[in-house]
């Protein structure tokens, strides 16, 4: 199996073990891997994020891994032209590029391209938001279909920040969001890419969970996010979104105790695990699928 002119993709869910992974394959194709996660951007919370330690980044070249300020906002947008860049230098050194991580719009947008939409004046969006509260989802929605009826099917009348933002875009440009993602399209032609998800049973990944979180406050996340606190991000920007930041905050007021905290923690995961693989049976239909018992099999046919 020749690997070494594709651009290699790796998405799992959390705590699936890709990044080991992706260095054991790294070593067989004189890969360089490229980090696609969005919250191990950040220069903060290394711990809490799973970032991969130094050691790591030793044995095989690592990009995008911790040279964001938690206090600036990055767009996938942002990822996106700083990804396209690294692909085409490690091609140009004769290398492969792999792209590893559990962010699944990071790897739409580069296997599919990014849409283009203008900027939506805030002025506008917190008007269209203020409407839909007003007037309930229910009728909300058949306003969106009287103004864009070839949303009907495409978004369900239930999906409130869908048709705010298809309301919203329509509204603006006067062009359906539907026509907006026609016309976009990759940077990459799509026979550039070899498409990798790994696929866990769901006990499987649940022990291996709620042991990483263990291993991740026995580490110092607990410490780590006392200290990321002090920084004032936002809550709803960035790294402040992370799972364990609200958790190890209710554990530093004393209202949970370590046990409450591992548990609440886990459970956040293992959520969110769950959505990561209810998009990948949503957009990754045609990725190779591989249970990860059954890796260093593929690691040989490399």
């Amino acid at each position: 199996m020749d690997l070494k002119s594709k651009i290699i993709l790796i998405y799992g869910p959390t705590a699936s073990g890709k990044s080991d992974f992706a260095i054991q394959l790294a070593k067989k194709v004189k890969g360089e891997i490229v980090n696609a996660d969005s919250m191990q951007v950040y220069k903060d919370l290394r711990i809490l994020s799973a970032r991969p330690v130094k050691k790591n980044f030793q044995k095989i070249k690592h990009h995008l891994y911790g040279f964001q300020s938690s206090k600036k906002i990055f767009s996938t947008g942002d990822w996106l032209k700083l990804a396209k860049n690294k692909i085409n230098e490690i091609k140009k050194r004769g290398k492969t590029p792999i792209l590893v991580g559990g962010t699944g719009l990071y790897f739409k947008a580069l296997t599919e391209g990014l849409v283009k939409i203008p900027l939506i004046p805030l002025n506008l969006r917190n008007k269209v938001r203020k409407l839909q509260k007003d007037i309930g989802q229910k009728k909300f929605y058949r306003r969106l279909l009287k103004i864009d009826p070839i949303l009907k099917n495409k978004i369900k009348s239930t999906d409130v920040q869908r048709s705010i933002r298809a309301y919203e875009v329509k509204t603006f440009t006067n062009k359906s969001i539907v026509e907006w993602f026609k016309d976009t399209k990759s940077y990459f032609n799509n026979q550039s890419f070899y498409k990798i998800l790994l696929n866990y049973p769901r006990e499987i990944l649940i022990e291996k969970i709620n042991h990483r979180t263990g291993e991740m406050l026995d580490e110092g996340a607990i410490l780590e996010v006392k200290n990321f606190l002090k920084l004032k991000i936002p809550k709803d920007q960035g790294p402040s979104k992370a799972i364990g930041v609200a958790e190890i905050r209710e554990f530093s007021k004393n209202l949970i105790n370590r046990h409450e905290l591992a548990e609440k923690i886990s459970i956040k995961t293992r959520q969110y695990a769950k959505r990561q693989m209810t998009w990948a049976r949503g957009h990754m239909i045609n990725w190779k699928k591989i249970n990860p018992s059954r890796l260093n099999n593929f690691l040989k046919k490399v």
